[in-house]
């Protein structure tokens, strides 16, 4: 048994002293779990927004029947890191010159084809293209057109209501944000866009 004496013991802490301590513990304690969880889980999504994948909003009447305005997709960024876009993708891409907003249009002609717009039809190297999501023809005629190397000639889905590629020419593949690859909202329309 110990023989402490009263001077010996040791000095607790103030009834205040205890809870400022109590506190900066909590405080630490919040802090580091903070930092722990949710540090990287945000660093986790930025990621996956920049490199892999994020929510986009229809906005306009442009891709109709395909999309409609007020629709919420899916925006996958990984397949234009393995392979160029390819002729029906629809594309959101960003080109401030033409617009304040990012588009979203469909991919009609590739690299190194010509296109041409005659009669209601799209031509690619003289053949003309089949586009069963369309309901209406495809206006004004236009000469064919060789597209440059590293773009894209893009139109809407809704030809009538479509800025596009008609009237302010090629997408570059620097301009491209992604490709629409599933619609999530509204519940009833929940899939994959094609």
């Amino acid at each position: 048994m110990s023989n402490l004496y009263p001077e010996e013991l040791p000095e607790q802490p103030q009834t205040g002293q205890r809870s400022e301590i109590t506190i900066r513990q909590t405080v630490a304690a919040v802090l580091r779990e903070l930092i722990q969880t949710v540090l990287p889980a945000v660093i986790i999504v930025l990621a996956v927004n920049v490199f892999v994948a994020r929510a986009c909003y229809v906005e306009n009447i442009s891709m109709e029947p395909t999309l409609y305005e007020a629709q919420r997709l899916i925006l996958e960024k990984v397949s234009y890191y393995l392979h160029p876009p390819e002729r029906g993708d629809i594309i959101v891409f960003y080109m401030p010159e033409i617009d304040e907003e990012p588009l979203i249009k469909r991919v009609i002609g590739l690299p190194g084809e010509t296109i041409e717009i005659r009669d209601g039809h799209v031509l690619i190297n003289d053949q003309v293209l089949e586009e069963p999501y369309l309901q209406q023809g495809t206006y004004p005629n236009r000469q064919p057109t060789l597209v440059p190397d590293q773009t894209v000639f893009a139109m809407g889905d809704n030809r009538g209501e479509s800025y596009d590629s008609r009237y302010f020419g090629f997408v570059p593949f620097s301009a491209i944000r992604g490709r629409a690859c599933f619609r999530y909202w509204p519940p009833t329309k929940v899939g994959v866009v094609e």
